[in-house]
């Protein structure tokens, strides 16, 4: 099972747009090569996560190895890891394709070349891979592959005289898929047994039984039981105490030679030891320099997340500690909030992301959570010459203290059905887009805008997916931060700052998104016996003010008949009563009302 020679070694990852079929032709590659047997298949066996089989996506990288006889009559092994498609884990497959020589695309023979699609292959080029074509769903009656054949020509350059035609579904051409990997993807380049062991960390994850299990792709030299290794970036040493192979399950082996990939475990508690990306090297005879790892993950996307039941801080810690095991691009700190309590800011990769991380908090840690408004992070360049990050709103220093703000502005690649397009380009003016790019691909228009993050973070996506009846697909990445009129804009009931509200906006923006802010908040808190503003404001302006008026007694009940200055008295000392009371009463704000108007945006 080991010792199979470099030139019979294939190692290859499946890149393609999201619901284009990857996990499914994962599937029917692992059925073809007998990997499992039968009573074990089941669908989108790589994707584990319960949420990932319900949404239907992949999340988290996996990786399988089959084992292949060939046509020529030798044996193959095939290393195959399945990335996510969707925008938000783009650092998941950032991290498997450095890890393959190879990538099958995968495109949808109905649909064609999607955003998802070219950003995926880009990253496949940029680190050097042969590229087979694959085009799935080809029993579909709108299939038409020739057509895709010449879009994916023209517009990723590849030459597709060799793609093969198959249906995951069905199973129609898995074999031609199979010969192709071995036919024209290359073997690992290099790799000498007796060097010292040089490994790349692609992923790790935590198992409740094994501790942590750790992925690596062995460069040079080989791993086995026993060894003493050490972690080169962060100097950690661990003793193996299993090395196995992932044919999903975990297959304990001897050893793991040059090319292969696979897995080991050293009684390792945290996963923050193991550094994606790292060089694992033997400890008494280390290789001389490092591979060059990859960028750590950034998180573009900030939000509060803070318990419902303040008695369940405790668990929402352990758990936010638990998930940050499983998943490295995923940070967070402790932070308080007056109105909220405790609770804690965290970083994710996009809204995706963030939503996938809340669900996951609620179902497998049974927690009920309220997430702040999402916010990015902004570049502040004080007066004093000094520049720091801001995070959260409510920290905004004093304004005289800041000379200008920073925003993070992304490059957005859309590609839509032409009709749509009237309305996406007006989408993206609204959300101060600048067109840098206009072209056809087809029949389907590819514009390419410059967007300021923060406009895209709240529900730019469901918008575009509404607008365009779900055809529109979108990709983005960052690409620099900008300066911007951004004013903080604060919400204030019955002249008390709520400082959970507060949001950064650009000045053109602020009246429209107050007013809404305004208009909710008046639905939702509950009237009291005093007259209740509601208010934005940017600095001391009032740029928005809604009023709940007061619930009033019928204090002239008890007059009847008489002069109207007994009644008008009355009423008066009524009126001194409630201004006094609107001085020293406290307004209540319901936890509903804060969820209410944290999900109302635009």
């Amino acid at each position: 099972m080991t010792n199979t020679p470099l030139s019979n070694i294939r190692n290859f990852s499946i890149v393609a747009h999201i619901d284009h079929g990857k996990s499914t032709l994962a599937d029917r590659l692992i059925q073809q090569t007998g990997t499992l047997q039968a009573r074990d298949m089941k669908d989108q066996l790589l994707d584990s996560m319960d949420i990932e089989r319900e949404r239907g996506i992949t999340i988290k990288a996996n990786t399988v190895r089959l084992e292949y006889k060939a046509q020529d009559g030798q044996d193959y092994v095939l290393n195959l890891i399945d990335t996510p498609g969707h925008v938000d884990f783009a650092y998941e497959v950032s991290r498997s394709l450095a890890a393959c020589e190879g990538s099958l695309l995968v495109v949808d023979a109905s649909q064609g070349v999607e955003a998802q699609t070219l950003a995926n292959v880009y990253q496949a080029i940029d680190n050097d891979h042969e590229i087979v074509t694959v085009l799935n769903k080809i029993d579909l009656p709108a299939a038409e592959p020739e057509r895709i054949k010449e879009q994916i020509e023209e517009v990723i350059g590849l030459d597709t005289a060799d793609a093969v035609e198959i249906s995951a579904k069905t199973g129609l051409g898995i074999p031609d898929v199979l010969e192709a990997i071995v036919k024209q993807l290359p073997a690992p380049q290099s790799g000498d047994r007796s060097a010292p062991l040089k490994a790349m960390l692609v992923d790790s994850w935590y198992d409740t039984y094994l501790g942590v299990v750790v992925l690596v792709r062995i460069i040079d030299g080989e791993m086995k039981r026993g060894q003493n290794i050490r972690m080169m970036g962060t100097d950690a040493k661990y003793l193996v105490d299993r090395v196995g192979v992932m044919t999903p399950k975990l297959v304990p082996v001897e050893n793991l030679g040059p090319g292969e990939i696979g897995v080991f475990t050293g009684s390792i508690k945290e996963v923050a030891d193991t550094r994606v990306g790292d060089t694992i090297t033997e400890d008494k005879r280390p290789c001389t320099n490092m591979l060059p790892g990859f960028k750590p993950a950034q998180p573009v996307v900030f939000c509060g997340l803070f318990p419902i039941d303040a008695d369940d801080f405790e668990d929402l810690r352990s758990a936010i500690g638990k998930l940050r095991l499983n998943d490295a691009s995923f940070s967070f700190e402790m932070e308080t909030s007056a109105a909220l309590g405790f609770g804690f800011r965290c970083g994710f990769l996009g809204l995706l992301h963030l939503e996938i991380i809340q669900e996951r908090l609620s179902r497998e840690f049974n927690l009920e959570l309220i997430a702040t408004a999402p916010s990015v992070v902004y570049k502040m360049n004080m007066t004093d010459g000094t520049e720091t990050e801001m995070h959260n709103p409510a920290d905004m220093p004093d304004i005289v203290r800041i000379r200008s703000i920073e925003e993070p502005w992304i490059k957005a690649t859309i590609l839509t059905p032409d009709e749509y397009l009237g309305s996406i380009l007006q989408l993206c003016q609204e959300r101060r887009g600048i067109q840098t790019d206009l072209s056809y691909v087809g029949k389907r228009a590819l514009v390419v805008y410059d967007l300021p993050l923060n406009e895209v973070v709240f529900d730019f996506y469901d918008r575009l997916k509404s607008i365009s009846k779900g055809y529109a697909s979108f990709d983005y990445q960052l690409a620099e931060y900008r300066e911007g009129d951004l004013v903080r804009m604060s919400v204030l009931v019955n002249e008390e700052p709520v400082d959970a509200l507060s949001m950064l906006v650009h000045r053109s923006a602020a009246e429209k998104r107050g007013r809404v802010m305004c208009e909710k908040l008046k639905e939702l808190i509950p009237r009291h016996m005093f007259k209740i503003p509601i208010q934005a404001a940017i600095g001391g302006k009032v740029i928005a003010r809604e009023t709940i008026s007061a619930m009033r007694k019928d204090v002239t009940a008890k007059c009847y008949g008489g002069d109207v200055s007994r009644k008008r008295k009355l009423l008066d000392k009524q009126k001194e009563g409630k201004k006094k009371m609107r001085q020293f009463g406290r307004v209540e704000i319901p936890q509903e009302a804060f969820i209410q108007v944290l999900k109302v945006d635009s």
